[in-house]
């Protein structure tokens, strides 16, 4: 695939339609009408009229008197391809970086495309479980309980990342976390916790954690003290990515009872994914509370 020409002025026409041939003298006679183009590619008028304003597909020549577009059969394989990403949802300039791209360099940018689309896929799953849930239970009735908690103490490490991505940051602290406190060789016990803000915004920070004595720091990774007070609290059995059903039962329980919700939002997995199946993992939310001012 050659590199895509640069976009055209807004003077180019778009030529017959019945496919005669240009009557230039300078001009190849292979070139084609965008007409006689268009239907060489399987494509309409309209979408070469569009690859050539945005700059993908530009035409060989544009006549300096008529502005009518030609172009070259050899260009059927760049307009084809592009119709073909087009139709996968790829983002235009995406396509326009593929197509100049040398073929290693093209493969990659594929690659990552197609990474991204299946990370899109498990996210449409995870919404079609919810909303299969919902459609035969409703929103869930979780119990949510109210208390006093102690400072808690932990090891951390932190990450920012997107509120799709969570899933991964968390697994990536751990994979630092778990390595850090064995090499220091420092005293802890399960459950891990995660730190998550209260407001999901397109970058959040998260921590995750281990529990640690008091007092204890551990080489290499950031101490924090979680001081104790009231609480709001709630477990969720079954699968992550049903957490925002159990989310939803705490907030609305928080507001309906008066309290104020702050951050950050705990939460403790009890039953981890190498302890048991994921419709038995057991998480616990706790979100510090205080009481309203009237």
């Amino acid at each position: 695939m050659s590199a895509p020409a640069g976009r055209r002025g807004p003077a180019a026409r778009d030529g017959p339609s019945h496919g005669g041939r240009v009557h230039h003298e300078d001009v190849h006679d292979e070139l084609l009408t965008i007409g006689r183009f268009a239907r060489l590619c399987r494509l309409s008028v309209k979408q070469l009229r569009h690859y050539d304003e945005t700059g993908l597909l530009a035409p060989v020549r544009v006549d300096p008197d008529s502005g009518y577009r030609y172009y070259s059969p050899e260009q059927a394989r760049d307009a084809l391809t592009i119709a073909l990403l087009r139709g996968m949802d790829l983002p235009l300039a995406v396509i326009a970086r593929a197509l100049a791209a040398a073929p290693d360099a093209r493969a990659e940018i594929l690659r990552a495309e197609r990474d991204r689309l299946a990370e899109r896929i498990d996210r449409d799953r995870a919404r079609l479980a919810l909303l299969e849930r919902l459609t035969k239970g409703g929103l869930p009735g979780c119990e949510v309980a109210t208390g006093r908690e102690p400072d808690l103490r932990l090891a951390v490490v932190r990450t920012t990342c997107s509120p799709e991505h969570i899933g991964e940051a968390f697994g990536a602290c751990v994979g630092r976390l778990l390595p850090a406190l064995k090499a220091a060789g420092a005293a802890w016990e399960p459950p891990l916790s995660a730190l998550y803000p209260l407001d999901l915004a397109e970058r959040v920070e998260i921590a995750v954690g281990a529990p640690v004595p008091h007092g204890d720091g551990v080489p290499g990774l950031e101490s924090v003290v979680l001081p104790g007070g009231p609480v709001a609290a709630t477990v969720h059995i079954g699968p992550y990515a049903h957490l925002p059903l159990a989310y939803n039962a705490l907030f609305a329980a928080v507001h309906g009872r008066g309290l104020r919700p702050r951050g950050p939002v705990r939460e403790t997995y009890l039953v981890g994914p190498e302890e048991a199946p994921e419709e038995e993992l057991m998480t616990r939310l706790t979100i510090p509370v205080e009481e309203t001012t009237a």
